[in-house]
């Protein structure tokens, strides 16, 4: 009994601070972390957007970033391998899968200066990739994923 209510203390803890977290700017250019617009041909930046026509739903988060803007790391990260959003290869296929705080998450259409490792919040965590040259005229971002797929708005 004592072991459950141990266990159960230590979950309600984690789970306390883990809401409490937030990112720290991600992009250079802004400081805020604005989440992408919404655009006619490509949809909206915001978790649970419509995609193909309503076929699928948008799993991430989208945050404006420039192409060739630095990327920051949000809080202290382990970064933990490389994370491709695509299957095949193309100009912005890069990211990195990353830890800290609670958190295990993936930015998509970044390309890390390494994949392993460990960065203290506001360190140089990579460049933003061209997404100009795969989806002309989209708004560029940094897109950020939770590993379980859940939303990471509360994050930002």
């Amino acid at each position: 009994m004592k072991f459950a209510l141990l266990l159960l203390t230590a979950v309600l803890c984690c789970l306390q601070v883990s809401g409490q977290v937030k990112f720290g700017a991600l992009c250079s250019g802004n400081p805020g972390n604005s989440k992408r617009p919404c655009d006619n041909k490509y949809g909206c930046g915001n978790y649970g957007a419509s995609r193909d026509g309503g076929k699928r739903k948008h799993l991430g988060l989208d945050i404006t970033c420039s192409d060739g803007a630095t990327v920051f790391a949000p809080f202290d990260v382990t970064l933990n391998g490389k994370a491709a959003p695509y299957k095949k290869n193309n100009a912005i296929n890069d990211g990195v899968s990353l830890s800290g705080a609670g958190l295990c998450f993936k930015l998509f259409y970044v390309k890390p200066d390494k994949y392993s490792g460990s960065l203290k919040k506001g360190q140089r965590l990579g460049t933003m990739l061209p997404m100009q040259k795969v989806y002309p005229g989209i708004g560029s971002h940094v897109h950020v994923q939770m590993c379980d797929k859940s939303d990471p708005t509360k994050y930002f």
